[in-house]
């Protein structure tokens, strides 16, 4: 008989409601709970939902207690690391949506407990599944380019900016940085195999969101719109990071690899207000070399999929748990981007460059 994955869903937020679509679509997957501070919610999102026999907590240990196989954190940020050490404790698998944490010191503790209990901390970072993402990594990790030494990346919304708990600092901890900026740092990141961050030099602001005219909740707005920093990574390479909930611009431009055999372009998918971020689409991608001494620009195409990147990266998560494999994308490789960020913030308050340290683990 067919082991039946348990999961459980702590945090009932918009983010949760597309997990638990993707678990309900999963044959031998069963939502047993559900948990949220807030009362009533859990059990309102379980009926909303048609979650059969699944049980409704304000606590999240008390969940915890039932027979459950993986949990899927989907609380604000703040409580990411909370919630998944928990969970990690109580020998359940973690899927927990990004950013992985508010704090280096988080991520480092999250990754420690959940290689002290055995149990799978993935992040959720479904652009990886887009199979032109997965072409950009092929392509630079193919040696195609050359030894790379610089790398630009970042996207900006033109008028972008969230609501709610996304400004809240107590509950979100960062902005742009951990809402959109994750995306963009992993694209890099990934692509170039997880070089460690050694410096970053960086300036973050907030003039759109604290301003009313551009912002309704501008007397709420707590956290940064906009960030750009130069980090070196290890093995001579440096990363330009931009990023932008707001601006006065349509794009911050494309993301760029440069190599000294070639360099690769990509583009984002889609236009208007909300879009250039690297949230699972892009536009184009185009390689530029020399061929007989003239520069050859050559458009790659791209692969036309209907891959759901969202259900792709919880089913992933459930494979993983069924066949006892690693986590999909494991903690440890997003704890570099988690240091980048915490990094840019020390940068930013200080005014200055500063050196990043990732313990060894």
């Amino acid at each position: 008989m067919t082991k039946v994955i348990k999961i459980g869903i702590i945090g009932s937020g918009g983010i949760a409601v597309s997990h638990a679509k993707a678990y309900q679509a999963m044959a031998g997957v069963q939502i047993v709970g559900v948990a949220d501070v807030v009362p009533g919610k859990a059990q309102e999102f379980i009926n909303n939902l048609a979650i059969e026999d699944a049980q409704a907590f304000e606590n999240h240990k008390q969940m915890l207690d039932l027979d459950i196989d993986g949990v899927s954190i989907c609380t604000p940020n703040i409580f990411h690391h909370m919630t998944s050490i928990d969970a990690l404790q109580a020998g359940k698998h973690v899927l927990v949506e990004k950013p992985l944490a508010v704090t280096l010191d988080q991520g480092i503790e999250m990754v420690q407990v959940a290689k002290k209990t055995g149990k799978m901390l993935s992040v959720g970072f479904q652009p990886r599944y887009d199979p032109n993402m997965q072409k950009v990594t092929n392509i630079v990790q193919s040696g195609q380019l050359g030894d790379i030494y610089y790398v630009e990346v970042g996207g900006g919304r033109r008028r972008g900016m969230p609501g709610g708990t996304f400004i809240n600092k107590a509950l979100a901890g960062v902005g742009a940085m951990g809402d959109i900026g994750t995306y963009s740092l992993d694209l890099a990141l990934n692509a170039l195999g997880h070089p460690k961050p050694l410096t970053v030099s960086a300036y973050t602001s907030n003039h759109f969101g604290k301003n009313p005219i551009y912002h309704p909740e501008a007397d709420k707005f707590e956290v940064e719109d906009f960030g750009v920093a130069m980090i070196r990574l290890e093995g001579g390479m440096v990363l330009n990071f931009k990023i932008s909930w707001a601006m006065h611009m349509d794009t911050l431009g494309p993301t760029i690899f440069l190599g000294k055999d070639a360099g690769l372009k990509l583009m984002p998918a889609g236009s208007g207000p909300w879009s250039g971020v690297w949230d699972g689409g892009i536009g184009s991608i185009s390689m530029f070399h020399d061929v007989d001494s003239h520069q050859t620009e050559t458009a790659i195409p791209l692969q036309v999929h209907d891959i759901n990147i969202f259900d792709a990266k919880v089913r992933d998560f459930v494979v993983a748990i069924k066949e006892d494999k690693p986590a999909p994308i494991p903690g440890e490789e997003i704890l570099i981007n988690q240091a980048i960020i915490d990094g840019i913030f020390r940068s930013s308050e200080k005014g200055k460059e500063v050196d990043i340290h990732i313990p060894v683990l």
